[in-house]
């Protein structure tokens, strides 16, 4: 372990630690905007600049290396100050109308601008409005004048997906978020960790925002991974996906396109909610056990008029593995057939 001293206490840190880290770790709050404990170091926000005894500039916590004997400031008044400058600086081009925005209540600039006084840039200068191609994934839209080039996108899709498929376009004023289409698979990270609203998705069109809808913990039923997803729900309708702040299960808060966007099914209203029988080519309702009592004669039926391996099982890989393992084992056990085959390509 190492000693160093933040804002006058003394503290333990790892050696691997960054200033941040070992400041949150103590229950030391530094702001940040940039940062994402999923994610490497970025240092692109300068929101969590600090002062260090012996160096000259402030420096970025997020990205600064703990050493023994440290000294740490990390609310002068130099500090605050330079804080106030950099939320000046994002608000430039970032439109200041949270009472119409999605993501107002879950904004970490807007956190940030209240908890610093400051309403607007005070620049003087003229919003650039950046005129972008279209994002990477029609599922999202990207609104390039929301943005604050956090780069949390761009290292989501880099580091957790793998896809690469984000990067930086232009620079200056008019630089903003380019999506290439031909490599995003749709997973919605980067709408998981954009702090700001500049990304939203358009699958449905909320009747409020959705972090404040509730939050239902479920399993998805995609696949059999079991990833761990959170249903946004409002009277009784699921209006979006969202996954964990503290991750848990196998899926450590990612989701993929179908688990994150493919919800709008539940409920449709061409889902079947009962079984149906066909008789004389048109389907009836029934109940459950008239609906299974037909299916097993119709199954008996057809192994004494064609034998067993007449009959074919078709499983799924939404299902858990000891309900698949019950299946083929009714039809090789049961019907007396090998012919069980399982949708695992979804």
């Amino acid at each position: 372990m190492i000693a160093i001293t933040i804002d006058n206490r003394n503290v333990l840190a790892e050696p691997q630690d960054t200033i941040l880290q070992a400041a949150s770790r103590n229950g030391i709050r530094i702001p940040t905007l940039c940062y994402h404990k999923r994610l490497s170091p970025i240092g692109s926000c300068r929101i969590c600049m600090v002062e260090v005894t012996g160096m000259d500039k402030p420096v970025p916590a997020c990205t600064t290396p703990v050493a023994e004997g440290m000294t740490v400031e990390t609310r002068t008044e130099r500090v605050m100050e330079l804080r106030r400058t950099v939320i000046r600086m994002m608000l430039i081009n970032h439109p200041m109308e949270c009472h119409v925005c999605g993501a107002s209540g879950s904004c970490a600039l807007q956190d940030l601008a209240y908890e610093y006084g400051v309403a607007a840039h005070e620049f003087g200068e003229i919003p650039v409005n950046r005129r972008v191609k279209p994002y990477a994934t029609p599922l999202i839209p990207y609104d390039p004048n929301k943005c604050v080039l956090c780069l949390r996108c761009v290292h989501a899709c880099q580091e957790i997906k793998g896809i690469d498929a984000l990067s930086i376009a232009l620079r200056g004023s008019l630089a903003h978020i380019q999506g290439e289409r031909s490599r995003c698979i749709s997973c919605g990270e980067c709408w998981q960790v954009c702090p700001v609203g500049a990304l939203t998705q358009a699958v449905t069109d909320p009747p409020t925002r959705i972090h404040q809808m509730e939050a239902v913990t479920t399993t998805c039923g995609y696949c059999g991974v079991g990833c761990q997803m959170e249903l946004r729900v409002m009277d009784g309708k699921v209006w979006g996906v969202t996954a964990p702040d503290d991750p848990e299960g196998p899926n450590n808060g990612s989701l993929c396109a179908k688990g994150r966007f493919g919800f709008d099914f539940i409920g449709h209203p061409d889902r079947l909610t009962v079984p149906l029988i066909r008789e004389g080519g048109r389907f009836r309702e029934a109940s459950w056990e008239e609906a299974l009592a037909y299916a097993a004669r119709k199954l008996k039926e057809i192994c004494a008029s064609h034998g067993p391996d007449a009959v074919m099982g078709f499983s799924s890989a939404r299902c858990t593995n000891e309900e698949n393992y019950l299946f083929q084992k009714f039809l090789r056990a049961g019907v007396g057939t090998n012919n069980v085959d399982h949708c695992a390509r979804l």
